[in-house]
């Protein structure tokens, strides 16, 4: 299939990857303005470092594991209605974090508003993306992702300086309410077919009677049950166990080596600066490459990246860290759903996305959480880095294992 007519500015497969980042954006850089909050949250609810990481890891694995739920629901009833949903949810559970008079009322305020919300819109946004494309899927796909990294960017310093000005209350208001009016508004453009618009992927026309990608492909059934999902799955959450700690726990580290506030916030704008350059040139990078064997890189990258900062103890040294960290975690971010759907086809590509990240979901929650306490009770992050950069180094070796097996069989 030819794919250079997916270059037409008319072609609506862009107008969902547009839409997509822009849910991604608002989504998940609300998600990551969390570190930002850290302090206030403990010096007013008294809380300790390992139970405040909590609500980051809750929300976490609530917006990872509700794909095996909006997953399916997207592919019986299309995309755009959750990822509405999932905004309206992200935007709610910010403002009434608010309001909260107690740390268990962040946990569900935060956790369940943005976990959940998150959840409802992600899978079903990114699994729209990929029938749109076949040639420039890992193109497309990094795009839309690398809304996370933009979001990563920007959010956190907004949250950061709206906590100076507002004071942290009135800073979840003002993001609840940006979040739900511009997630539910891009979130309007969302497709599920490009049958609807009257082509194929990539802008071909079709011709009557013809099938596409879209409804081809393995079943639910044959796909987790292949012995590549098996390793993906794999891979994905043990690699997960340590990609998310430096999302809470970069910003609390720079802080204890007297790295000023501004600084380490900004620290975090920088893996978002990374993700984004991750997400946009290497997804394009992979297509030209072998997207399954540039799988394996980012988890080599990302482990070489994390040994980095279990060396650093300055603000520059962190920001070289928190820059390769970006680039390779965006780089996974943006190649894994391009993945799936080579390895198992359109017709339930959101359903096995979402199955496949309750691997990353089963990670978010005990990485960041295990990663606090284990610093409460030793007072060092040795440990927890350590354990992150053996993760993602066995997380390359099963992938690679897993990525020799054969294709799994397509069908209409």
């Amino acid at each position: 299939m030819n794919s250079a007519s997916s270059t037409n500015p008319l072609f609506y497969g862009w107008v969902v990857v547009a839409a997509a980042f822009v849910i991604t954006f608002v989504g998940f850089g609300s998600a990551y303005t969390f570190s930002a909050f850290v302090p206030s949250l403990q010096h007013d609810f008294g809380a300790s470092r390992g139970s405040v990481s909590l609500v980051f890891s809750l929300a976490g694995f609530l917006y990872f594991a509700l794909g095996v739920v909006s997953g399916p629901l997207a592919d019986r009833w299309g995309a755009r209605s959750l990822a509405m949903l999932g905004m309206v949810l992200v935007g709610a559970g910010l403002a009434l974090a608010s309001v909260a008079r107690t740390i268990f009322e962040v946990y569900a305020a935060y956790g369940l508003g943005v976990g959940l919300g998150v959840g409802c819109a992600y899978v079903p946004a990114i699994g729209a993306v990929q029938r749109w494309f076949v040639g420039r899927r890992g193109f497309a796909s990094g795009i839309a992702v690398s809304g996370i990294g933009v979001g990563t960017l920007v959010m956190p310093p907004l949250a950061s300086w709206l906590i100076d000005i507002l004071g942290w209350r009135s800073a979840y208001l003002v993001l609840g309410g940006f979040t739900a009016i511009v997630g539910v508004g891009m979130s309007c453009f969302i497709a599920n077919d490009p049958r609807d618009k009257g082509t194929g992927p990539d802008g071909v026309p079709l011709t009557k009677g013809e099938a596409t990608i879209v409804s081809t492909g393995a079943s639910v059934g044959e796909a987790i049950r292949s012995p590549q999902f098996v390793g993906l799955y794999a891979a994905c959450l043990i690699c997960s166990f340590g990609v998310f700690v430096p999302f809470v726990h970069l910003v609390p580290y720079a802080l204890d080596h007297h790295v000023d506030q501004t600084a380490a916030v900004l620290l975090l704008g920088v893996i978002g600066v990374g993700s984004t350059v991750g997400r946009f040139f290497l997804g394009g990078l992979a297509d030209r490459i072998g997207r399954e064997s540039f799988l394996s890189m980012m988890f080599i990258g990302m482990a070489v990246a994390l040994a980095i900062w279990g060396i650093a103890t300055d603000f520059w040294p962190l920001a070289v860290f928190a820059l390769l960290f970006g680039i390779f975690y965006g780089g996974w971010v943006a190649i894994l759903p391009a993945v799936v759907m080579d390895r198992f086809g359109g017709r339930n590509v959101s359903s096995v996305i979402g199955i496949l990240y309750t691997s990353v979901a089963i990670g978010t929650l005990v990485g960041p959480t295990a990663a606090g306490f284990i610093f409460d009770m030793s007072h060092s992050y040795t440990l927890p880095i350590l354990a992150s950069v053996s993760a993602n180094i066995i997380a390359a070796g099963i992938a690679v294992f897993a990525m020799r097996a054969p294709r799994t069989a397509m069908r209409g």
